[in-house]
Order: C-alpha cells, then sequence, then structure tokens
C-alpha cells in the first residue's frame, strides 16, 4: 500500500526501522541515566535546593517568579497587539499595484528584517534616554516593546505576504471578473482563506516574541522572568539548575497553551469553511431566479 508521500514499507525496512527505534530508545535512556548521575553527584537534587519551589511555600512565587511573569507577558502581549496589524498592513503594502506604496514597504520589510533583534531594543534604549521624558523604570520595558514590533512585524510582514500569494490566483481573477475592486478582493475573498494557512507559522512567531523577551533581560536590566531566575537562585543559594528548570518549565506552559490554541482555532476555522452538504429540496429552489417550484429551469 503506497501513500502521496511514501511507498510502504517492506519487511526488510519495517525491521531496520525498528532497529533503529530501539537503538534511539537505548541511547535517550542512557542519556538520562548519564544526566541523573551527573547531577546527583553534584548534589543538585538535594530536597533543600527544590524546597523553595516544590516544598508548598508561595515566597519564591510571590517574590520572584509571578513579578518576573507578569513583566514577560506585559512585554509579549503588548509586542503581539502592536506586531500583528503592523505586520498585517505592511504584508499587504507590499502587494500593492502602486509603486509608492510597494516600495516603501519592501524597504521597511527587509531593513529591520535584517537586524537582529538585540541590536533594535539596544537602539530604543537609547532613543527613549536621550529624546523622551520616559522614566528610567519604564525604558527597558518600551526599548523591549519596541525591538520585538520592529522585528517580529517586518517577519510577520513577509507571512502575510506568503499566505496571500499562496492562494490559487484564479480566485482573484475571478472576483475582478465580476467587477470587485482589488481592495474588496483582498478584503472579503483573499484574507479569510490565508488567515487560515498563515496561523501555524504566525503562532510560531508569537511564540518567538515570548521567548525573545529573555534579550532584554539579559542585556537591558528588564525584570522579566528569566531575569528572576538569577536573582532567586542567588538568594536561596547555589540552586541555579532548580531555578531555571522552574523557569524553563514555565516558559513550556506557556508556548505550549499558544500552539494549542492555534490548533485548535485552526481546525475551527477549516470546519466552518467546509460546505455542509446539504441536498435543496424543490422549495428550497423555488425562490431562486431562473428555477420554476418543480426545481426544472425556466
Amino acid at each position: 500500500m503506497t501513500s502521496v508521500l511514501y511507498d510502504a514499507q517492506g519487511p526488510r525496512a519495517k525491521r531496520r526501522n525498528i532497529l533503529y527505534t530501539v537503538v534511539f530508545l537505548v541511547a535517550l535512556a542512557a542519556l538520562v541515566w548519564w544526566v541523573y548521575t551527573s547531577l546527583d553527584e553534584k548534589n543538585q537534587l538535594d530536597w533543600a535546593l527544590w524546597k523553595p519551589y516544590l516544598g508548598g511555600g508561595t515566597e519564591a512565587y510571590s517574590t520572584y517568579i509571578w513579578p518576573g511573569l507578569e513583566n514577560t507577558l506585559k512585554a509579549a502581549a503588548l509586542s503581539m497587539v502592536i506586531a500583528l496589524p503592523l505586520g498585517a498592513v505592511l504584508g499587504i503594502a507590499r502587494l500593492s499595484d502602486h509603486v509608492w506604496v510597494r516600495v516603501p514597504a519592501a524597504v521597511v520589510v527587509e531593513f529591520f528584517r535584517a537586524i537582529p533583534v538585540l541590536v533594535l531594543m539596544i537602539f530604543g534604549l537609547a532613543l527613549f534616554s536621550q529624546y523622551t521624558d520616559v522614566s528610567s523604570d519604564d525604558r527597558p520595558l518600551y526599548a523591549v516593546v519596541t525591538g520585538l514590533v520592529l522585528y517580529n512585524a517586518s517577519v510577520l510582514a513577509e507571512i502575510v505576504r506568503a499566505g496571500i500569494l499562496s492562494l490559487p490566483k484564479g480566485q482573484s481573477e475571478a472576483a475582478m471578473a465580476i467587477g470587485l475592486r482589488k481592495g474588496q478582493v483582498m478584503r472579503t475573498i483573499l484574507l479569510p482563506q490565508a488567515v487560515t494557512a498563515m496561523l501555524p507559522a504566525i503562532v510560531s512567531q508569537l511564540v518567538v516574541i515570548v521567548k525573545d523577551t529573555a534579550l532584554g533581560g539579559a542585556v537591558l536590566t528588564f525584570p522579566e522572568l528569566l531575569a528572576s531566575a538569577n536573582t532567586m537562585s542567588g538568594y536561596y543559594g547555589a540552586n541555579t539548575i532548580a531555578s531555571f528548570t522552574i523557569v524553563a518549565v514555565i516558559y513550556l506552559i506557556i508556548n505550549f497553551s499558544l500552539t494549542t490554541f492555534a490548533s485548535w482555532l485552526e481546525g475551527r476555522l477549516r470546519r466552518r469553511k467546509k460546505s455542509t452538504g446539504a441536498v435543496l429540496s424543490v422549495e428550497d429552489t423555488a425562490g431562486i431566479p431562473g428555477h420554476a417550484g418543480t426545481g426544472t429551469s425556466a
């Protein structure tokens, strides 16, 4: 039996794949055991190091983790809210028939997409420090959001452009043939279909936004979640692995929640676009111009 993507495996291929699977599982188990024994030899698995996070106390969470998580989510949410519509506008502008719209949008997108997001954050911090009245406490947040917006809006613009261009050209041509303007075609036909195709890539970029907030903590002293792990490990004494493990688990939960929601939303959008497949009765077709009550054409 064959598939569109690959030929069915024969007996030798099945045995070979089973062997590869067993070898991989053995190697993975050996790696896990090596990590466990190495940590145990360094006393990194002692309960005293993990007790502040798993022992039922809330001091570590209320003092370090929750404030850091709040700043991470605030910066990520602001960046998403600004970058998504800005990226959509830039992506659509790159498809414009007008050169004076298309070329400036292309220059902006290619310029900010080529600059590392950390450089944009540092530039934003200097900008807010020298030319604005933003307080020193708020500058790191403003700089992080500025860098994330400029970079991710340019990336999202390319995602939007690629999603629209991936649709069959016949749809645009048919819409214009019945008298729709290009703006109407984009708004009512292309964008609704492209959103479903673009959703996985968009969510992947949103996950990148959440993770890139950590750059602000590493360089700009922005008190986000990862920065709280350094302070926390120093306060509780030499439990760096425990602190970073807890923070890593929190990042996994946030990003897994984003991808799960995106998968659910994508499936819902696809189901809504499917036809119900209902068969019209004679009474249903009676009101359609060109049909009589018998269902035959007039």
